[in-house]
C-alpha cells in the first residue's frame, strides 16, 4: 500500500468506533495506536535480542541496563515487555492489561512520549465497549516496518492523519501541518546561497522550528541537505552534502503532535539526539532552548491566534528591553505571528559566528496591519532598519488544507550578501501554481518542483522588474514578478496637519435651546451633597440656570464672526446682570451658541496662536526619502493655505516631527490594470441570457418562444 492507502486503511478504524467515540475523539484511538504499531514494527527485528540481553544482565545483578539495551535495539529506545501486537491478540481476555504492560515495557524516554496521548483512558473505553480486540487487530494487519514504509513516507502518514483529525474537530489544521510542496519551497529559499558552505567536509549545522508540530519542516530540511529531494521514491535532486551533520531542535505546545514528532525522530535517528532536542510547552512563555542560537530557523506559526494565555510572561519579557526576545514591541493581542518572528531573531547566531537564515510563512496581516507607532509597525521598523529582510514571496492562494487565504514567505537573515545590503526583494509567485487533480480540503493548487525552482531562480537573480509569462483568459503576457527596493522605501512619517478653528456666534432661540444638552450647564443644578444642603445647592443652581437663559435671550440676535468680540459682549452683559458662573458653564455657553463657519475669523489662544479645529484635523504619510516640509508645501499647502504641521507630535525614537511607520503593501507593487469589458460585449451577453430565460419559461408554460 502507498501512503494514501495506508491513511485510508487506518482512518477506517473510525467505522468501528463511531458509536463509542465522537468524531472529534477519533484521534484518541487512531494516533497513539499508529505510533505504537510503528514502534512495534521498528523494534521487531531486535525484540528477542533485547529480551535475552535484559535477562542476561539482570541475572548478573546489574540494574542500570539502559545503555546496553539501547545498543542491542539499535535505537535510543527499546521495549522489555514480552508482548508485541501478535502476542497481545493471542490472549484476548487479558488484552487490556497486557496492552498496558506492553506500553510500560518501553524505555523511560519513550514512555514520556506515549504518556502525552493519555491512552490509558482510551484503552479502558475500548475494552468496556468490546472494541479493543477489533481495533488492535486492524492495526496489526498493516505493516509499518521501515523496510516497507520508509521514514519520509511515515512522516507524511502522520501528517495526513493529523490533518484529518483537525478537520474532524473543525480546528485550524494550518497550526499543525504545512503542505509538503510549501515546505520544500521554504527550505530551498532558506538554504539559497549556502550550498558551498554546507558542502565543506565535516559540516555541522543546526536547524530550529519553534512551533514544530509533527516535525515535518525539520525533517525535510535535514533531508534536503543529506538525502536530496525525493518524490514517490525517485531522487529528483541530489543531496547537498550526504556527510553533513545536521542537528534538529524544536518545541511544540500540542501534546499529541509533540508526541508524534518526538517518536518519529526517535525512529529516524538511532542516536536519539534529535528527538531529545524536541521540547514540550509554549515557546512564547516558556522558551526551552533559551540559551541556544541556530544556523537555520524555519516555522509556520498559527495565523490570527491570540496570545492571551502567554500575556503575562510576554509582557514581562518585553519590559526587559533588549535583554528579552520581545524588546522592539508587542503586536496586538489577537495575533501573535510577529512574536514568533521576534523569537526566531533572538535565536539567530551573531554574524561574527556565521549568522543565521530564517524562513517563516505568515498571512498578510504582519505586512501591513497597524498604523505608525503601533506594535506591528514598530516590529517591522526594527527588522527593516536593521536590514534583516532579504525577500518576501507572495504564494498562490488555495495552497493550504484549511484556508484559501494569501500567504507570504519571509526570508530573514543577519548575514546578507553584499549585493543585497540595504535592499528588500519582493517576489510575486501568486501565479506559480498547478491545479491538483483532486482537491484536499481547501487545497486545490500545488507548487510543482519546476515552479519552485523558478521562484528560487528569481530570488538568486535579484533583478528589479524581472518578468515571467503568465496566461490569463487564454492570452499569454509577460508580467513583472520581482521588485527590489531600498529598506527605507517602506517607511513613512505620519504627520498631523491642523487647520484653524473658525466659529460664528449667535444668541438665537435654537442655539440657546442647545444649551440644555451641554453637561457644563446641566451640572449647575447638580450637587454631591445630601439632604437639605444638597437640595439648597440644586435650587441655587436651577436659579442660576434660569438667570443665564434670561441673560442670553437679551443678547443681540445677530451673527458675530469673531469669538473675542462675542466674549466681550457676553462678559459685559454678565457683569451688568451681576452674575457669576463657573468656567464649565461659560464653556457650555460658547459651545451651544457657536457654529463652524469658514468665513469667520480664526479663533486664537491667549498667546495669539491659531487654535486647531479637531474636526478638520488630518494626517499625511510622508515617505522617509522626502523631507516633511517639502512634502507639505507640495501636497498640502496648495489646497489648504491656512493649514500647518503640528510640530509637537514627534517620533519617540528619533525626536523628529511625525511618527515613523513601516508597512509593505504587496499588491501595490504588482498591481496590473485590467480594463473593463466593452459595453457592447456586455449587452450581447445580457441578450443571450434573456433569450435563454424566455426559452426556459416557454418550455415550462408551453407557450411560444419570444425572441428578444
Amino acid at each position: 500500500m502507498n501512503h494514501s492507502e495506508i491513511v485510508g486503511f487506518l482512518w477506517g478504524v473510525a467505522d468501528l468506533i463511531r458509536d463509542t467515540f465522537k468524531r472529534g475523539k477519533y484521534q484518541d484511538v487512531i494516533l497513539p495506536l499508529t505510533v505504537l504499531r510503528r514502534l512495534d514494527c521498528v523494534l521487531a527485528p531486535t525484540k528477542e535480542k533485547v529480551l535475552r540481553r535484559q535477562a542476561d544482565l539482570s541475572g548478573r545483578g546489574l540494574k542500570d541496563l539502559d545503555a546496553q539495551l539501547r545498543k542491542v535495539s539499535g535505537f535510543a529506545f527499546y521495549n522489555t515487555s514480552r508482548y508485541d501486537f501478535e502476542k497481545l491478540l493471542a490472549d484476548a481476555p487479558g488484552l487490556a492489561n497486557n496492552l498496558r504492560n506492553y506500553i510500560a515495557g518501553f524505555s523511560q524516554n519513550m514512555r514520556e512520549v506515549l504518556e502525552k496521548f493519555d491512552f490509558d483512558n482510551t484503552i479502558s473505553k475500548l475494552d468496556e465497549s468490546g472494541l479493543l480486540f477489533q481495533v488492535l487487530e486492524r492495526f496489526k494487519n498493516v505493516d509499518l516496518h521501515p523496510g516497507k514504509i520508509d521514514n519520509p513516507t511515515m512522516g507524511t502518514i502522520f501528517e495526513e492523519l493529523i490533518r484529518k483529525f483537525n478537520e474532524a474537530l473543525n480546528e485550524n489544521p494550518g497550526e499543525h501541518f504545512t503542505p509538503r510542496d510549501v515546505v520544500h519551497l521554504m527550505v530551498d529559499l532558506m538554504l539559497a546561497g549556502d550550498e558551498t558552505e554546507i558542502r565543506v567536509k565535516k559540516a555541522i549545522r543546526t536547524v530550529y522550528d519553534p512551533c514544530c508540530g509533527s516535525g515535518g519542516m525539520l525533517m525535510i530540511t535535514k533531508e534536503h541537505i543529506t538525502v536530496g529531494l525525493r518524490k514517490n521514491g525517485d531522487l529528483l535532486r541530489p543531496a547537498i552534502n550526504p556527510s553533513a551533520e545536521i542537528h534538529l531542535f524544536g518545541q511544540e505546545v500540542n501534546p499529541e503532535t509533540w508526541a508524534v514528532s518526538k517518536s518519529d525522530l526517535f525512529m529516524k535517528d538511532p542516536t536519539g539526539r534529535d528527538a531529545d532536542n524536541i521540547a514540550f510547552g509554549s515557546v512564547l512563555s516558556n522558551d526551552r532552548h533559551s540559551s541556544k542560537a541556530f544556523d537555520y530557523l524555519i516555522a509556520n506559526p498559527p495565523y490570527g491566534k491570540d496570545w492571551k494565555g502567554d500575556e503575562e510572561a510576554i509582557t514581562a519579557e518585553h519590559e526587559r528591553g533588549t535583554a528579552g526576545r520581545f524588546g522592539p514591541a508587542l503586536p496586538r493581542i489577537s495575533d501573535g505571528q510577529l512574536l514568533f518572528l521576534l523569537h526566531m531573531l533572538a535565536h539567530s547566531k551573531d554574524p561574527k559566528e556565521g549568522g543565521s537564515r530564517i524562513a517563516i510563512i505568515m498571512n498578510g496581516s504582519p505586512l501591513f496591519t497597524g498604523d505608525a507607532g503601533s506594535g506591528e509597525s514598530e516590529i517591522r521598523r526594527f527588522i527593516l532598519e536593521n536590514d534583516l529582510i532579504e525577500a518576501l514571496i507572495a504564494l498562490p492562494e488555495q495552497l493550504f488544507y484549511n484556508t484559501g487565504i494569501a500567504t507570504y514567505v519571509w526570508i530573514v537573515t543577519n548575514r546578507k550578501a553584499r549585493a543585497r545590503k540595504g535592499k528588500v526583494q519582493l517576489i510575486d509567485a501568486t501565479s506559480f501554481w498547478t491545479q491538483m487533480r483532486k482537491s484536499l480540503g481547501n487545497k486545490r493548487r500545488e507548487i510543482t518542483i519546476e515552479r519552485a525552482q523558478d521562484i528560487l531562480k528569481i530570488l538568486t537573480d535579484l533583478k528589479d522588474g524581472d518578468t515571467r509569462p503568465v496566461t490569463k483568459d487564454g492570452k499569454q503576457e509577460a508580467v513583472i514578478v520581482s521588485r527590489v527596493f531600498p529598506t527605507t522605501h517602506f517607511g513613512f512619517r505620519k504627520i498631523t496637519v491642523e487647520r484653524p478653528l473658525r466659529l460664528n456666534f449667535q444668541a438665537s432661540p435654537d442655539r440657546i435651546a442647545r444649551l440644555e444638552e451641554e453637561k457644563g450647564f446641566q451640572g449647575l443644578a447638580a450637587s454631591r451633597k445630601k439632604g437639605a444642603a444638597g437640595a439648597k445647592e440644586q435650587a441655587e443652581g436651577r436659579a442660576l440656570q434660569e438667570a443665564i437663559r434670561t441673560l442670553l435671550r437679551k443678547l443681540p440676535d445677530t451673527v458675530i464672526k469673531e469669538r473675542d468680540e462675542f466674549e466681550r459682549i457676553l462678559d459685559g452683559a454678565t457683569k451688568k446682570a451681576g452674575l457669576k458662573f463657573p468656567a464649565p458653564a461659560r464653556k457650555a455657553i460658547l459651545s451651544a451658541l457657536s457654529e463652524r463657519d469658514e468665513t469667520a475669523a480664526i479663533c486664537r489662544d491667549k498667546d495669539g496662536n491659531p487654535e486647531p479645529d479637531p474636526e478638520l484635523r488630518d494626517t499625511e504619510s510622508v515617505p522617509l526619502s522626502e523631507s516633511v516640509e517639502t512634502f507639505f508645501e507640495r501636497e498640502v499647502k496648495p489646497h489648504v493655505v491656512d493649514a500647518w504641521i503640528d510640530t509637537g507630535r514627534r517620533d519617540p525614537k528619533d525626536g523628529q516631527v511625525g511618527l515613523v511607520g513601516y508597512e509593505i503593501n504587496f499588491n501595490r507593487y504588482f498591481y496590473r490594470y485590467t480594463p473593463p469589458r466593452p459595453l457592447e460585449a456586455i449587452e450581447v451577453d445580457i441578450r443571450v441570457i434573456e433569450t435563454d430565460i424566455l426559452r426556459m419559461l416557454a418550455e415550462v408554460t408551453g407557450g411560444p418562444v419570444v425572441d428578444k
